[in-house]
């Protein structure tokens, strides 16, 4: 009888032994774009909200739902959405500007329910002021993404300037003029979030963003 051979297999059979690597999978990222979604969020509830500023009408629940649910709550699921496309601004932006509108309604609420006192005037222009301080940083982000974004910030960082301004000084002037001037900056995000719509919806530029040159 002959021994057992230590070989495996014959050199004929090397071939059919040999493990051939997959090639690797690369998963297409199918998802759509949030950032219409955010962009609205914030534009539809800043301005709605500095039309109260400007006198037209009181703060009431229709503000506060808008805050909470519209502004707020959708505002940081498209940040969320953002974060899974990898996009650091976006959800920054929109997770932090959600969770501002949902503050601000708390702080309009908590007052009327007896859960806390209404903050002073100094308290007031604190909170505001650190907000347009956060803004400004995104706003000098914005020069690398496109024209349509720089004037959404730039306009917000003056909306949070002259909003400070009203509560430092107890000048309703700078409060109306703040709502004026909100109003634009509202219709500005509205119109950057929209014309991304379109433009994908029709494959060519409807509206420019004026993007910036790499």
């Amino acid at each position: 009888m002959n021994a057992p051979s230590g070989n495996l297999a014959s050199s004929g059979d090397t071939q059919a032994l040999r493990v051939v690597a997959a090639p690797p999978v690369v998963l297409a990222d199918a998802t759509a774009n949030p950032a219409p979604l955010g962009l609205c969020c914030f534009g539809l509830t800043t301005v709605l909200l500095n039309l109260h500023n400007a006198g037209l009408f009181g703060l009431d629940a229709m503000i506060l739902s808008m805050g909470i649910f519209y502004g707020g709550i959708a505002q940081v699921f498209a940040g969320v959405m953002e974060w899974k496309k990898a996009n650091t601004f976006a959800t920054t932006a929109f997770i932090s500007y959600g969770f501002f509108w949902l503050t601000l309604a708390g702080i309009i609420a908590f007052p009327r329910l007896g859960v806390a006192d209404a903050p002073t005037a100094a308290a007031m222009s604190s909170y505001l002021g650190i907000w347009g301080v956060f803004s400004i940083v995104l706003f000098i982000g914005t020069f690398r993404l496109n024209r349509a974004l720089q004037v959404v910030f730039f306009l917000l960082v003056v909306l949070f300037g002259l909003l400070v301004a009203g509560d430092v000084t107890g000048d309703r002037t700078w409060t109306r003029w703040a709502g004026y001037e909100g109003v634009v900056c509202g219709l500005s995000a509205i119109y950057t979030g929209l014309a991304q719509v379109l433009n994908e919806l029709y494959g060519r530029t409807i509206c420019p963003l004026g993007p910036m040159k790499k």
